[in-house]
């Protein structure tokens, strides 16, 4: 029986267990992520020698390409305009302010403590680092116990910044004189991975959108195949954008948007039950790959990475899960009067997740110069994230809940108890 087959049969295993105690650890500090990190760990060189990226490097980079395509579309298909309206300027603070500052962050920080980089391969860490995964500190982000206002603001900054922050990574990545992008040069990638690629991806999710609110008015279709049509948009998305030299993820984040937009222009009368058309299939499927990609992670990445260990690595990744986040979070929520208490919480749930995984993996496929190296950063702070925030997400919930519960009985103008003024943006809303 070959290496691969025996991967797969372990993985398989591990896949069916995790499945049949899900719900019992979904109430525990051991999340999805901790363990298939974990097993990936134990299956790969640093461990039984079942998966690694030498040899298995394609599959590999379909399976994490596949789980974020997915997760891109799916993510900005949810957003809507009420999470906007519920507490908006929560997240336009955090993408709009937050991201860019950590991503500058991240890259000044990067100087001092990871020599031997170049100015853009310091560029790119800053920036892989830099989009949060929700799914690493879920209690933290769907606790009935934390207000409406910060569960809503952290959901849809999760959801995209991931997209937000890929074209940084595409231009960013083009600068590099080893890589593959830079034979077309910044401009031209430019123009194919962010122009030509949005058009494409705003043509595939419009376009699906209007034949799958037409095919539905008509009756034509039926549920399940609704469902199939989904992962169909992604695909379709994805490929046209890479046979054209262009960013599938940008395509696929794109047409995620402009999807669920066009979709959600029925009218009433030919709506599903429950009035909305929800990718079910789709994010179920996101979230099995996903799961799927930290296993991988852990096998290619971090096992390799554990065996090279340094303190400038260890310190730079403690960082960047705190200084680096929670000084552009505190920042960018100036003057919102929201309270300490939440500008803490919010700063220390930005978990780094399958994004940043993905980024990394495309970069040491890159082969640049300082690609060891940047790997074991990525590789590093990635798993301290899986560890520490799914970790803490149930305690820290049920913590700010409390101080919540109290501090809104106390104040009852408090500004995180009014998300309906999500739209208001000044110191005063607080008083």
């Amino acid at each position: 029986m070959s290496g691969g087959a025996w991967a797969g049969a372990a993985v398989a295993a591990v896949t069916a267990g995790y499945a049949l105690v899900s719900r019992r650890l979904s109430t525990t500090a051991l999340s999805a992520p901790m363990v298939f990190t974990g097993f990936g760990v134990a299956i790969g060189p640093l461990g039984l020698g079942l998966l690694d990226l030498e040899h298995d490097a394609g599959p590999v980079l379909t399976l994490v390409e596949a789980a974020l395509t997915l997760v891109l579309l799916t993510d900005a298909m949810s957003v809507r305009r009420r999470d906007l309206r519920v507490g908006g300027f929560l997240p336009g603070r955090l993408l709009g302010i937050g991201l860019p500052l950590t991503i500058g962050a991240g890259w000044l920080l990067a100087w001092p403590l990871l020599p031997g980089l170049t100015a853009w391969e310091l560029a790119l860490v800053g920036t892989i680092l830099a989009p949060t995964d929700a799914a690493l500190g879920k209690t933290a982000v769907s606790s009935p116990r934390v207000p409406v206002l910060v569960r809503s603001g952290l959901n849809v900054e999760s959801g995209l910044n991931d997209g937000m922050a890929l074209p940084f990574f595409v231009l960013f990545l083009a600068a590099l004189p080893a890589a593959t992008a830079s034979e077309e040069g910044v401009a031209g990638v430019f123009w194919r991975a962010l122009v030509l690629s949005s058009a494409l991806g705003l043509a595939v999710g419009w376009g699906g959108g209007w034949v799958l609110r037409r095919s539905r008015e008509r009756g034509w279709i039926a549920d399940e195949w609704r469902q199939v049509f989904v992962l169909a948009v992604a695909a379709g998305s994805y490929t046209l954008a890479v046979v054209t030299d262009g960013s599938g993820f940008i395509a696929a984040w794109v047409a995620g948007f402009a999807f669920g937009v066009s979709l959600r222009r029925s009218s009433p009368v030919v709506a599903p039950p429950g009035g909305e058309d929800t990718p079910d299939l789709a994010a179920r499927l996101a979230e099995l790959l996903a799961s799927l990609s930290f296993l991988v992670f852990g096998a290619v990445l971090l096992g390799p990475a554990l065996e090279h260990l340094d303190w400038r690595i260890v310190t730079y990744a403690v960082l960047s899960l705190t200084v680096v986040r929670m000084l552009p979070v505190a920042l960018s929520l100036v003057g919102t009067g929201l309270a300490f208490p939440t500008v803490g919480y919010i700063g220390w749930f930005g978990p780094r997740g399958l994004a940043s995984v993905v980024f990394g993996l495309l970069v040491v496929e890159e082969h640049v110069p300082g690609v060891q190296l940047l790997g074991r950063v990525i590789a590093v702070t990635v798993a301290l994230s899986v560890l520490l925030h799914g970790a803490s997400a149930v305690f820290l919930a049920d913590r700010y809940g409390v101080w919540y519960r109290k501090a809104a009985a106390a104040r009852p103008r408090l500004r995180e108890g009014r998300p309906e003024e999500g739209g208001r943006d000044s110191s005063a809303a607080g008083s």
